[in-house]
């Protein structure tokens, strides 16, 4: 695979049973790097076969209506400054009509079950920035009165809240806002019975410079919000079909990284745990859609569960019992069932499949849609080879990806970020590009990752001030494990490289292991003491995985940079100049230090991308990054 081909495959997502059990709809996203933009158009399933279904150039969040006559979505236009706005499709003919005109958007859609109405979360300016035209609101001055005033790919969000809005599918009524006030809502849900709805809110005073949300609920006829847990660490509410709410999370608002139990709200307002499994239920990556509990008449409920690489489908019986029931060497990224249980749908990825839309019916698979057929016929694509490193009383899955061929290639180690996510068996372009290069990749998920239960997750917790964490034991231990299993991989070649805590982590490689003849530094995090003044979430990351209250010579002792003056490695640092999670500052750091200490060096800045450069950011930049990427492993490792 090479890096202009990001554009030849197609990733489906958020698949939607319709209420006859057997359509279906998906959303289809796609790279148009001439234009430089995605394009992510709806399509069905029919019985039959699988077409596109709307044309927009930016529909998303198919929604079936309860008697299945119509879809909404969000639909947004192709400027720039468009907004996504609710549209209606009948699916007896004619185009989709779009029925709001929220000026910021809207970003969430849900039908009440009686099917009259959308409950939609969009966005409104506060008071003070309400009247201003756009100029005026890019020239004034920033009053900030409390941390949380930016967040990661939203940027400001001091000036404006999001809301939960009623809009009256037949145009009758004008849009009703159930919340308004100081705060923002999101992950909406209506009960059965149509008087309520359930939504995630952070309300409390410390909010910005401690973690936490609560579940609220809000009567859709009006009324004040009411809280139903305290401050802690919770999403993802769901009713099941008799009404009875659930959620995950606990009161502990500093639980995170950790796992994250099923919970039931019971008559007397307390809530009872239902799950006992150590593992996630959702994940901080893949993004996952539907994700979490998908609740069926009898009771129990699908949902999708991270483990071990893999992310599968479980049942989960009302006694809080889990019994597996889709899995594989695979990312399932979302399951919608019948309401009975006997069909679903779902979308998938393998680690060479960028994905497909699957039914499951009564035991048996079948693949619905051809999406990436052509894409894998014309492309030769790696296979991941497992490998374990088993030391220091765990055990560390690891993958290797080779080139075709047996002759020996250089070693190029990849640390994923988080470092609370997993590395797997998803589909990976970079992997793939990367083994497209001719280099044999190595990736693993040391101790800290997710997918292997609370006590892996949270071995890092509080270590990273130890000249020797458990991480980074893993990982200096990973080439020479590897290259004894692979011996095509050359460790007279080695390159490394990593974003995010990936970054974190090639810093602290490489001021151990001095072997490594390069190195790519992208969007770390290696200061703590700037970090937690400069980044979206700095009031309180360093509170869950140093220590609450650190001083600053305890957030320098746990920085990488205070080992960066024994790097030698020629070191590219990239970053992206609107990353508010990881700030600019801190790549400038990193480079400025390796200048002053005559390391070999560049910086490579990416102007109006943020965090998610990798992931969303503009195509011509993804492609331009791998570009540069492999330019500079070929400098050194040839």
């Amino acid at each position: 695979m090479r890096p202009d081909q990001l554009g030849d495959f197609r990733v489906p997502s958020d698949a939607r049973i319709h209420p006859d059990g057997v359509r279906a709809a998906f959303v289809v996203t796609q790279m148009d790097l001439d234009e430089d933009r995605y394009i992510r158009r709806i399509w069905m399933w029919d019985g039959d076969e699988a077409r596109q279904l709307t044309s927009g150039g930016m529909d998303t969040l198919p929604r079936w209506s309860p008697d299945g006559s119509r879809l909404v979505f969000l639909r947004k236009g192709s400027n720039d400054e468009d907004r996504p706005q609710v549209a209606i499709l009948r699916l007896d003919g004619g185009e989709a009509t779009v029925i709001t005109e929220f000026e910021l958007g809207a970003t969430e859609i849900v039908w009440s079950p009686d099917g009259s109405r959308i409950a939609v979360v969009a966005s409104e300016w506060t008071e003070e920035w309400k009247d201003l035209d756009t100029d005026e609101r890019g020239r004034a001055p920033r009053r900030i009165t409390r941390l949380g005033y930016r967040f990661e790919s939203r940027g400001w969000i001091h000036d404006k809240r999001s809301h939960i809005w009623l809009v009256d599918v037949d145009g009758e009524q004008d849009a009703v806002c159930l919340t308004p006030g100081d705060f923002n809502e999101a992950q909406i849900v209506w009960s059965p019975d149509g008087e309520t709805i359930a939504f995630v809110s952070e309300r409390h005073d410390q909010r910005g410079v401690d973690p936490g949300s609560q579940i609220w609920s809000v009567p859709t006829g009006g009324g004040d919000a009411v809280a139903l847990t305290g401050v802690g660490t919770w999403g993802q509410p769901s009713y099941d079909r008799s009404g009875s709410l659930y959620a995950l999370g606990t009161n502990d608002r500093w639980t995170y990284p950790g796992i994250a139990p099923l919970q039931r709200l019971d008559a007397d307002g307390s809530w009872s745990q239902v799950t006992t499994i150590d593992r996630n239920l959702v994940t901080f990556a893949p993004a996952l859609s539907p994700g979490g509990p998908q609740w069926l008449d009898d009771g129990s409920a699908l949902s999708t569960l991270e483990d071990s690489g893999r992310v599968r489908i479980v049942k989960i019986i009302p006694d809080g019992e889990v019994e597996d029931f889709i899995g594989g060497d695979r990312l399932v990224t979302g399951i919608s069932p019948r309401r009975d249980g006997s069909a679903a749908v779902f979308t998938a990825t393998s680690t060479t499949d960028p994905g497909e839309v699957w039914r499951w019916e009564n035991g048996e698979e079948r693949r619905l849609t051809t999406l990436n057929d052509e894409f894998r016929e014309t492309t030769t694509l790696a296979e991941a080879q497992r490998f374990v490193i088993d030391h220091d009383g765990v055990e560390v899955e690891g993958w290797v990806y080779l080139p075709d061929g047996d002759g020996k290639v250089p070693l190029l180690f990849n640390i994923h970020g988080g470092p609370a996510t997993q590395y797997g068996y998803g589909f990976f372009d970079e992997f793939q590009v990367y083994a497209g290069a001719g280099y044999g990749v190595v990736a693993i998920n040391p101790r800290g990752a997710s997918g292997y239960g609370s006590d892996f997750v949270r071995a890092v917790i509080g270590a990273w001030h130890e000249e020797m964490p458990p991480d980074l034991v893993d990982l200096l231990a990973a080439p020479d494990i590897a290259a004894e299993q692979f011996p095509r991989l050359d460790l007279d070649r080695m390159g490394i490289m990593g974003g995010s805590y990936g970054g974190f982590a090639t810093v602290r490689v490489t001021a151990e292991d001095q072997r490594y003849k390069s190195a790519v530094a992208e969007r770390g995090l290696y200061v703590w003491t700037s970090f937690a003044g400069t980044s979206d979430i700095g009031g309180f990351f360093d509170g869950m995985y140093l220590r609450r209250g650190a001083t600053r010579d305890e957030l320098w002792a746990a920085s990488p940079l205070r080992h960066a003056d024994a790097i030698t490695t020629p070191m590219l640092v990239l970053h992206s100049e609107t990353d508010w999670r990881c700030p600019i500052e801190q790549g400038e750091q990193l480079f400025a230090l390796l200048q002053n200490n005559g390391v070999e060096s560049e910086m490579l800045r990416f102007p109006g991308e943020s965090h998610e450069l990798t992931r969303g950011g503009k195509p011509k930049h993804r492609v331009e990054r791998f570009e540069a990427v492999l330019e500079w492993h070929a400098r050194y490792l040839g």
